[in-house]
Parts: C-alpha cells; sequence; structure tokens
C-alpha cells in the first residue's frame, strides 16, 4: 500500500519480511562467520534497518529450534549456528509434520507433489540410509542436530532392544 509523504510524493512502505525468511537470512550471515559471533555483529552484517532486540528474538526463536547454540549467561553472548539454511528447511519439516495426526498422508501428500528428480533424489536418500546402504552413520532420516535418537531426531515404530 502506498501512502503519501510529507511532501506530497508516494512512499511504498519497507515489505515485511516473513519469520522463517529472517532466520534464513540470520543462519546465512552466521554461516559466514570463522568462530561464535555476537548479536551485533550479525545485525552489522545484516544491514537492513533490523532492530537490535529484532535479531536477539530471531537467534532465540533459532536456539529454541536447535539451529543455533548460544554461549555465555552474561554479556557478550555468543551465537554460532548448528544448522544451515538447509538444516534449518528440515528442521521446520519435521516440526510441521510431528504437529499432525496422520503422519502417513502428509508424507504420502509431500511426496504425490514432488517433481520426478526430487522424488527420484529422495529415494536416492532413503536407501543410503538404510544398514547396508552405503549412507554415513548418522547421516539419515531419524538423526537429528543432536545425532540420532537426539532431540532433533525422528520417532520410530521399532521396539527398544
Amino acid at each position: 500500500m502506498d501512502t503519501e509523504g510529507a511532501g506530497g510524493e508516494r512512499e511504498t512502505p519497507a515489505r515485511r519480511r516473513g519469520q522463517g525468511e529472517l532466520e534464513a537470512q540470520v543462519l546465512s550471515v552466521l554461516g559466514e562467520a570463522t568462530e561464535p559471533v555476537t548479536a551485533a555483529w550479525v545485525l552489522e552484517r545484516l544491514g537492513s534497518g533490523l532492530s537490535y532486540s529484532t535479531v536477539i528474538t530471531i537467534l532465540t526463536r533459532l536456539h529454541a529450534k536447535q539451529a543455533v547454540t548460544r554461549t555465555g549467561r552474561g554479556r557478550p553472548v555468543l551465537w554460532q549456528p548448528v544448522a544451515n539454511e538447509a538444516g534449518l528447511a528440515a528442521l521446520r519439516m519435521r516440526s510441521l509434520l510431528d504437529k499432525q495426526r496422520d503422519r502417513d498422508a502428509v508424507l504420502a501428500g509431500f511426496v504425490s507433489v514432488l517433481s520426478a528428480d526430487d522424488e527420484e533424489l529422495l529415494r536416492s536418500l532413503l536407501a543410503e540410509s538404510e544398514p547396508g546402504g552405503g549412507g554415513a552413520p548418522g547421516s539419515g532420516p531419524g538423526t537429528g542436530p543432536d545425532g540420532p535418537g537426539g532431540p532433533g531426531a525422528a520417532p520410530t515404530d521399532r521396539p527398544e532392544g
């Protein structure tokens, strides 16, 4: 929506970014760092007119999602990525799936809207994650940011034993 400025010219308000977009931008900036960094460092590199408190809020949300780690109780608090942008997207997908009652239907619906190439890639990744399938240990589905069975791991129907 355009508004009229003080001088009579039309002003276009800044586009409001979604939470996911801001999280991805913050993760991207954190990914450039060679060591843990402060929120002020992140804000400086974003250079997008965000407030310091907005950056802190985004970092806190990413921490709750286990996408970043936080070091230090006092100041300065240092932040470091656990997951890259792709990892954050995977965490979001997992979170959405966890909120659904009919996981089978959700997963079937997801697969049904994949392109043929994406479906082939998914099948290949699943095959690699099978025992003896050649995938790296702890690299396939069912592994989370804290390794197999960690807080980010997919639940299984397999009996413990």
